[in-house]
């Protein structure tokens, strides 16, 4: 069975950073494309990121692409997201996705198999 927790949400003011972390499980982690996205409350789920198997191709929202990065660990089977100078409209809670394939340019949340849970990012004004 798969698994994606994620961790590293929380309160933090506005201007500050936060780094996310996706665990996953239960999959080849290696084989499969894995990206973040984030939905605020009363609106759709939206594109964040999104990062190859391999790890060496990514691609970004073009709005936040300034702010935020994406990267994984293999060996660990992990994917993180850094985010920086957060503001409010950064509060969301942020969700990890992924499915088995290649590429990195998948923004429709269609596309992918597997969620976590998410996590709450809340940034104070």
């Amino acid at each position: 069975q798969v698994h994606l927790v994620e961790s590293g949400g929380g309160l933090v003011q506005a201007g500050g950073s936060l780094r996310l972390s996706c665990a996953a499980s239960g999959l080849t982690f290696r084989s499969h494309v894995m990206s973040w996205f984030r939905q605020a409350l009363v609106k759709v789920r939206e594109f964040v990121a999104t990062i190859s198997p391999s790890g060496g191709a990514t691609y970004y929202d073009d709005g936040l692409k300034c702010r935020v990065t994406i990267s994984r660990d293999n060996a660990k089977d992990t994917v993180d997201l850094q985010v920086n100078s957060l503001n409010s409209a950064d509060t969301a809670v942020y969700y990890c996705a992924g499915f088995f394939g290649d590429g990195w340019g998948y923004e429709s949340s269609k596309d992918y198999t597997y969620w976590g849970q998410g996590t709450q990012v809340t940034v104070a004004s």
